[in-house]
């Protein structure tokens, strides 16, 4: 298991439902957008970070006669993910011993 890792890149709201979706398969981007419910440049932005980060690996492929894009998580992408849930769960459990 990964060491807990706070990730301030994969936590902005809509790369943290990127990667949550990713982390399960490679996904269409058309999917992505409309599974977040944002535009294709809102979407491109956050994807744009990920990849930088070396989070996400973008593919393009023809088909059906029209370009598609294709986004998987990386290896790193993968590990960084894990490690910022179990951050995430980590803190919820601080969290939850505090409550009354």
């Amino acid at each position: 298991m990964a060491v807990p890792v706070f990730d301030a890149l994969i936590h902005a709201p809509g790369r943290l439902q990127i990667c949550a979706i990713l982390s399960a398969a490679e996904a269409e981007f058309a999917v992505v957008r409309d599974s977040i419910k944002v535009s294709d440049s809102v979407l491109s932005k956050h994807v744009k970070a990920l990849e930088e980060a070396g989070y996400v690996a973008v593919r393009k492929a023809a088909m059906g006669g029209r370009q598609r894009t294709w986004l998987s998580l990386t290896p790193a992408g993968k590990k960084a993910f894990v490690a910022h849930v179990a951050e995430l769960e980590r803190l919820v459990k601080v969290a939850s011993s505090l409550s009354v």
